[in-house]
């Protein structure tokens, strides 16, 4: 009988011990599973579609709102005025109506704030988190070099406005439509996700905005390419078909940073092909693509954002970037140095 006492003490602590560490594996798992739960809803809570349908004209007219009232009373933000009209046309800016904006503009600079303005507009916040992902580092000060003649020496002159480059280098001629969505049949069937600029091969490539290479080299479709992450995570520049044998500046590496209006890569032909630096392109041209990345699990994958960015490309033919070549390297680069304060620290 005192064995049995012994025995079933024994078959108790043992139970006991086996209940105690279940209930505490239970409980861990209880708590990250709830933590997983908790980061996946948070996780979900990003912006999964863009369509940008904003014209060079609305882009450009508000803009020039933007600066004329940089620096007095009553700023106007570009990107506020862009989203308020989003949410009004429901993102459609062929109803885009230049009264519509100036009326807008009237009403903040009369003193209303934009919170009461936009309080009932259900997707002002979509509107605005989106065209801030597009737009949101192309305007603001920046110095550019000038040079003075008087003094003989190189100078640079304070702006605010446009700090963002069409692709295509000053003075070098191209032709391009907005052909987003075309059908693309080369590997597989799909929808041709970027915007071609037909160009003379050798034509420098200029980077629209400072920021950091992310990728670089030969890819089968695109040929060598160059991918370019703008500082604030939000944009990912493609650049594609770029020249057989020399496709970018020889010191070009990724994970360096480049300034708006840098040459990182020259026109070319090259893609269409498992086989590197092979021209199968028929006609020579850039195809230039933006990605937005609201989370960075739509970097790659299923879940990608890119965007028509042919308005954009109208947009920004205001601005180009001047160049000159080495004649002992052959290389272009930039007429006149930039400075922003996102690069103040790069160089």
């Amino acid at each position: 009988m005192f064995i049995s006492f012994k025995l079933n003490r024994t078959v108790i602590l043992i139970c006991s011990g086996i209940l105690f560490f279940t209930l505490i594996f239970v409980g861990v798992l209880n708590h990250y599973a709830g933590k997983a739960a908790s980061n996946s809803a948070v996780e979900k809570n990003y912006i999964k579609w863009v369509d940008f349908k904003v014209t060079s004209t609305a882009m450009s007219k508000a803009m020039k709102l933007d600066i004329e009232s940089h620096g007095t009373d009553t700023p106007l933000d570009w990107i506020d005025l862009l989203a308020v009209l989003g949410a009004k046309y429901g993102g459609d800016f062929s109803k885009f109506k230049e009264s519509d904006l100036t009326n807008l503009a009237k009403r903040l600079e009369s003193g209303e704030k934009i919170e009461d303005i936009t309080k009932d507009m259900k997707y002002y916040p979509y509107f605005h988190e989106a065209y801030t992902a597009v737009l949101g580092e192309y305007l603001g000060e920046y110095e550019i070099q000038v040079n003075d003649k008087d003094k003989n020496e190189i100078s640079y002159k304070r702006q605010y406005g446009l700090k963002a480059f069409l692709p295509i280098a000053k003075g070098y001629g191209y032709s391009h439509s907005d052909d987003f969505g075309n059908s693309r049949s080369y590997g597989y069937k799909r929808k041709h996700l970027g915007h071609d600029m037909m160009g003379s091969v050798g034509t420098p490539i200029i980077a629209v905005e400072s920021g950091t290479v992310e990728a670089l080299g030969w890819n089968q479709y695109g040929g060598w390419r160059i991918g370019l992450r703008s500082f604030d995570q939000k944009r990912y520049y493609y650049y594609a078909h770029l020249r057989k044998d020399h496709p970018y500046p020889v010191d070009l590496a990724v994970g360096h940073t480049v300034k708006a209006g840098d040459v990182i890569g020259y026109l070319g032909m090259t893609g269409y092909s498992i086989k590197e630096n092979t021209n199968n392109i028929e006609i020579p041209h850039l195809h230039f693509g933006i990605q937005l990345i609201f989370d960075e699990s739509q970097k790659d994958g299923n879940n990608e954002i890119w965007i028509d960015c042919y308005e954009i490309v109208k947009f920004l033919s205001r601005n180009t970037s001047a160049v000159t070549k080495d004649e002992l390297t052959n290389e272009f680069r930039r007429k006149y140095e930039f400075m922003e304060a996102s690069t103040e620290n790069t160089e």
